[in-house]
């Protein structure tokens, strides 16, 4: 596959380590608050972070010792040699002090030494990578030099805005991380959440959805899905919301509110998927969209996220072309339920193409996990372990002769009345960290370090409370599920194991993990292996609510976590055969998917 260099070198290691490549010199960071504001400060060879905090409060009129300036997973106590040029900082609150009189991190006087005068739009990746996005983010700073306004966009749930260039013509689609659903700027009421708390989906953060959005692009290899070109900036513009409960006195000392956001190129079309039937809709074009889905574990993929372009004059029956759209839920922190809507399509269940074939023999999960750690630095290391899980899981499966439909029936969950079982996918993976825990390289001193980082990770959780929101009844159920686990948490580390075990089906509790039924090996396991605890990354991991996820990888050290994988892929062949043989002639499983459309 064709991949644009690095200006900075990587090495492949086993199944991928971050890896710390060094910044000197000057470079330019954004440091984003809690509640959306974007400021942009210069840094040199010398400057640490307690500098940076040191102008930050000149700004905020904070006191920083309550504040940590976090990248991803990491937490910048000191050091910004590893900070490259252009990114996005998280200020948020530091969990250890709780001081209830914190005031709203607003800037005092648009006067400060440390104000932002930067450009109107800037790219926060400049990387060969995104070629194709320069001349468009160009295009959008003349015409509002000129003043053509942007058009907000009044479907979805999040905040999202058509820039245009001078022509008046809609060129690209900006989303801003502060206005997603749950963020504190959210134009649309779902709010009551900072950025970095668990948001819409369980292990998809708050104001994460615009980097999960430029992943896609840069994992589209070759354009065979025909990704939009994405990039992440920094643009101003008074078009943006700011909720008054929120920053009052932004609008006051700023003319334009300063932000971070998606940027993705405007694509014309002339419908989507949901408008018409699917049964005309190429072969090849379902076929990339989904090996793309399966490879980020897309959890909305549905009809409405799919363009349709017409290529001839034949009406809607005619040769049509594909672009997905809406990724920022996909990279989840742990095996989400994904949703993909096109395994009900008839295109899905023809098999593979030797051209497809070849395509996904050549992915590469390593060179994938490395060519994101050093384009978009801020990914948290266990969406990149979910990235190269399911395109473990791909490779062996397209080699095995499963088709599409197939692959994602696996990696898509059953419900049994009210009730949650993990996927084939999920119960694979059970069973390898049981084999893990067996194995002599497992620590004993690990249970316990995670029981202690979890119960930790949870009081901070607790810390921060929920707030209102106008979501759906799905929504209010998943926030019920939560405020119910923390509860159960108050109550000790084992009744808690219990009574999560109990949330099981009986039918699960019963069936022995040595059997060949890859879809009830739960029993056995410790309920706190699978629980996120953190312990890998000693960072900022902790959030996410764990009732909802039956595997996660985030407290699994390096070495653990390339045991685990061999573990992982030495089981997949025999489920692959008993998933084969158990789904011959059965109708279609049953699901409860949903759509965010945001």
């Amino acid at each position: 596959m064709a991949a644009a260099p690095f200006k900075i070198p990587f090495r492949k290691d086993n199944h991928g380590e971050r890896m710390e490549a060094k910044f000197p010199g000057k470079r330019r960071i954004f440091v984003q608050t809690e509640t959306g504001c974007a400021l942009g400060i210069e840094l040199d060879g010398n400057d640490d972070a307690h500098t940076v905090k040191r102008r930050l409060q000149t700004t905020f009129n904070v006191p920083t010792e309550e504040w940590l300036l976090v990248l991803g997973d990491q937490v910048l106590n000191n050091d910004l040699s590893t900070v490259r040029n252009g990114s996005p900082v998280l200020l948020t609150r530091n969990f250890l002090h709780r001081s209830s009189s914190t005031s709203c991190l607003s800037p005092v006087s648009k006067d400060t030494e440390y104000s932002d005068h930067s450009e109107s739009v800037e790219i926060l990746v400049p990387s060969m990578q995104f070629s194709r996005t320069k001349q468009l983010v160009h295009d959008i700073a003349k015409a509002i030099e000129s003043g053509i306004a942007p058009v907000p966009i009044s479907s979805g749930l999040g905040g999202a805005y058509y820039f245009r260039n001078c022509d008046g013509d809609n060129v690209a689609i900006v989303k801003p991380t502060d206005e997603e659903p749950f963020a504190p700027n959210n134009p649309k009421g779902f709010v009551g959440k900072v950025l970095g708390q668990p948001g819409l989906k369980p292990s998809v953060r708050v104001g994460e959805t615009g980097f999960r959005e430029v992943a896609a692009f840069l994992l589209d290899h070759d354009q065979s899905a025909k990704v939009p070109p994405t990039t992440l900036v920094k643009i101003r513009h008074s078009i943006f919301n700011i909720n008054d409960e929120v920053s009052e006195s932004m609008l006051q000392n700023m003319m334009h509110v300063c932000k971070i956001a998606s940027l993705q190129q405007y694509i014309r079309h002339d419908f989507d998927a949901s408008d018409h039937g699917t049964i005309s809709f190429p072969v090849s074009a379902v076929h990339r969209i989904g090996i793309l889905d399966i490879r980020i574990l897309n959890t909305d993929r549905h009809a409405g996220n799919i363009l349709v372009k017409k290529l001839d004059s034949l009406g809607s029956f005619g040769q049509v072309e594909l672009v997905p759209i809406d990724h920022g839920l996909c990279l989840p922190e742990s095996l989400e339920d994904p949703y993909f809507e096109w395994i009900h399509w008839p295109q899905a269940s023809v098999p593979f193409s030797y051209d497809e074939l070849e395509y996904i023999s050549n992915l590469d999960p390593v060179y994938d996990s490395e060519l994101l750690r050093m384009e978009l630095p801020m990914i948290r290391e266990a969406c990149l372990r979910v990235l190269v899980l399911c395109t473990i899981f791909l490779k062996e499966a397209a080699s095995f002769g499963l088709c599409l439909t197939e692959i994602g029936e696996m990696m898509t969950r059953e419900f049994h009345g009210h009730e949650e079982e993990p996927s084939e996918l999920e119960s694979i993976c059970i069973q390898a960290r049981k084999l893990l825990e067996e194995s002599e390289s497992w620590s004993p001193a690990i249970r316990t370090i995670n029981k202690e980082v979890f119960q930790f990770d949870i009081e901070y959780e607790e810390d921060f409370g929920n707030g209102g929101n106008m979501l759906s009844d799905s929504v209010e159920s998943f926030e019920t599920e939560e405020e119910d686990y923390l509860k159960l948490n108050e109550r000790g580390g084992d009744k808690m194991q219990v009574q999560a075990v109990s949330k099981l089906s009986t039918s699960m509790k019963a069936c022995s993990i040595e059997g060949q039924n890859w879809r009830n090996p739960m029993l056995t396991v410790d309920v706190s292996y699978t629980a996120s605890s953190s312990s890998g990354n000693r960072s900022m991991n902790g959030q996410l609510p764990r009732s909802m996820s039956f595997v996660t990888f985030s407290d699994m050290s390096q070495e653990e976590w390339t045991v685990f994988l061999g573990h992982f892929e030495g089981l997949l062949h025999s489920a692959f055969t008993d998933s084969k043989s158990r789904n011959l002639g059965l109708r279609q499983r049953q699901r409860l998917g949903t759509s965010c459309q945001f």
